[in-house]
């Protein structure tokens, strides 16, 4: 499948963020042509070649396999709530057509007054009707994850759920033990070694799912099937391009009992396709894809990187991510 992708004529983005998100400013990746359309490989910087594997398998079965056939037309999906003050999130939350956000919390050490200060301002965005969910990223212990939870589900007047308060298995199981707020494992599934074999059942109520890190559409129902909890689809900060492929597994999942996180394009300053196909929300909702949306020349031309040292580096990296995934046989697609 490889052979069927111009890798050589690689179009290579670079958009920056509305506000610092994962402690990055801009985003970065590339955009491949093949036989089915266009994909995205745009695995953080920090990645090494055997985690970027599985980003490059995603783009792969989007170029030149496609996606199963939805069971469902129409997403929910959640406002993502950066990192910020109350009044920015205030206006987030407000101004995204969602009746659920996510928000992020945890960002440094003595953050608790500012993450229940934004707490408190979505919640009044959103109204008493509204679901608000919170992400830690794994920064807690186990008693701080207690104690926080429990501080920010008074504050939100009940918490949706918690996701990913601490860094391990082991810890979201003890959590899990003291707190009556649901618990969801997201690193914990797509960073473990294997994560068709994670045993997360005693450990959390949810599944967050990303199957842009995790080897495709298609690997990605398995593990959610091998995870055996309920699912959230969740984005990895993709273009449209690229999410189209996380829409693809939200509309073909079995049940989808939760809003999905891919609200996410409004963080970023700019797209790489036309504007009447960016993947922006409507009324707290994303239409499912059949088939991987193109980049428009025009934006393409407006977000390609330039810095030929920068577009080297991604071109050498992509050359190291193939041959690596020529020899991973566990990220077939099929």
């Amino acid at each position: 499948m490889l052979s069927e992708i111009d890798f050589d004529n690689a179009r290579i983005f670079t958009i920056p963020m509305v506000t610092r998100f994962r402690d990055i400013t801009v985003r970065e990746g590339m955009l491949l042509e093949g036989p089915a359309g266009w994909g995205e490989f745009c695995p953080f910087e920090e990645y090494d070649d055997r985690i970027a594997a599985s980003w490059l398998a995603t783009a792969v079965e989007q170029c030149t396999l496609g996606w199963p056939e939805p069971v469902r037309e129409v997403i929910p999906v959640n406002c993502t709530v950066p990192a910020v003050g109350p009044e920015r999130a205030y206006d987030i939350a407000a101004n995204s057509g969602c009746v659920t956000a996510k928000i992020k919390v945890a960002d440094h050490p003595n953050s608790l007054r500012e993450d229940l200060a934004r707490v408190e301002a979505v919640r009044s965005a959103l109204g008493p009707g509204g679901k608000i969910r919170v992400d830690a990223n794994g920064a807690w212990d186990v008693d701080t994850a207690v104690k926080h939870t429990r501080q920010l589900d008074a504050e939100a007047g009940g918490l949706e759920y918690v996701e990913q308060p601490c860094a391990t298995i082991d810890e979201l199981a003890a959590v899990r033990r003291r707190l009556d707020v649901l618990i969801a494992a997201d690193e914990s599934i797509r960073r473990a070694e294997d994560p068709l074999r994670v045993a997360v059942a005693g450990a959390a109520d949810i599944a967050v799912i990303k199957c842009t890190p995790l080897g495709g559409v298609c690997r990605a129902l398995r593990i959610a099937e091998a995870a055996g909890l309920p699912c959230v689809v969740s984005s990895a900060l993709e273009t449209s391009v690229g999410l189209g492929a996380q829409l693809a597994l939200a509309g073909a999942l079995p049940t989808l009992d939760f809003a999905c996180g891919l609200g996410t394009i409004p963080l970023l300053t700019g797209d790489v396709v036309a504007e009447q196909h960016s993947l922006r929300p409507e009324q707290g909702r994303l239409r499912v894809l059949t088939s991987p949306t193109r980049p428009d020349p025009d934006r393409l031309a407006e977000f390609e990187l330039t810095d030929p040292a920068r577009a080297a580096w991604w071109r050498e990296r992509l050359a190291r991510v193939a041959a690596e995934l020529e020899h991973r046989p566990d990220l077939r697609a099929r």
